[in-house]
């Protein structure tokens, strides 16, 4: 069997374990019934999910020329800080911004390698947990606006990290903690035009994801210097793909990639 189409990142659902789907244009695969099997990726070619041409792709599935002209991929997007929608002021298009960013927020902790400290809109949860591979993740706060969660993961990242550790992650090389205790003990270093958005009795959410191994070493795929590979597919945890010979494949750092996907 066989599929062609350009990576996004997959689409998950939370049930035990995380459901995983990849969506071509024309068809979608459920990952998890793929648990077991051989599975070859063949590299065709770019497809910029800004302009849609055969333009190598520079960050995020885009181009050069789109990355730094649309507006998904303004600053504010991995510096929500930034923001600037609520004073009305335009980054690159101010509809878009108005949209993206006067909505509900969390500002969260999640566990993936060790405690972090991150951002997203509240329709992303739990998708973005499950995005970064955590185990156990728990809101902090639920703010108006990009902007307020921006300055609140600006102060509390003085007090826990803000990356997650890949290769630990990918491991499973983690510890569990008791996020309530955690969380509580930073609320008084939330910014106090924050503190009231403090949501004061959340629980801890739980994620297993499908993976049958671990990988004891990481050999990452890089589809440009190997544009075909075949292997056992393993386990898939946060947007990794976990391959028998310890191979992983991040999906969603390949966005904007052609590839056919043939199943043995």
């Amino acid at each position: 069997m066989q599929y062609t189409g350009v990576l996004t990142k997959m689409r998950t659902e939370l049930e035990d374990p995380i459901q995983y789907y990849l969506i071509f244009e024309s068809d979608f695969i459920n990952m998890n019934q793929l648990l077991n099997k051989k599975i070859q990726i063949e590299f065709v070619k770019y497809q910029c999910l800004g302009c849609g041409k055969n333009k190598k792709i520079f960050r995020q599935g885009y181009c050069y020329d789109d990355f730094y002209n649309k507006p998904q991929v303004g600053d504010w997007v991995m510096r929500p800080e930034l923001s600037t929608a609520h004073l009305d002021i335009e980054d690159r298009d101010i509809e878009f911004e108005k949209k993206a960013q006067l909505q509900p927020h969390i500002v969260y902790l999640a566990n993936s390698s060790n405690v972090k400290v991150g951002v997203t809109r509240k329709s992303q949860i739990p998708t973005r947990w499950i995005d970064q591979g955590a185990h156990e993740a728990i809101e902090i706060v639920e703010v108006p606006n990009r902007y307020l969660a921006g300055i609140t993961e600006v102060a509390l990242k003085e007090k826990v990290a803000d990356k997650t550790n890949w290769r630990t992650m990918l491991k499973n090389e983690i510890v569990d903690e008791n996020l309530v205790e955690f969380k509580n003990k930073l609320k008084d270093f939330i910014p106090e035009e924050v503190k009231e958005y403090f949501i004061e009795n959340g629980k801890e959410t739980e994620i297993h994801f499908p993976v049958l191994q671990y990988p004891n070493k990481l050999k990452s795929l890089n589809l440009e210097k190997t544009p075909e590979f075949t292997g056992v597919l393993k386990g898939i945890k946060g947007q990794y793909l976990i391959f028998e010979d310890n191979t992983v494949f991040n999906v969603r750092n390949n966005e904007g990639y052609v590839v056919n996907m043939k199943i043995f």
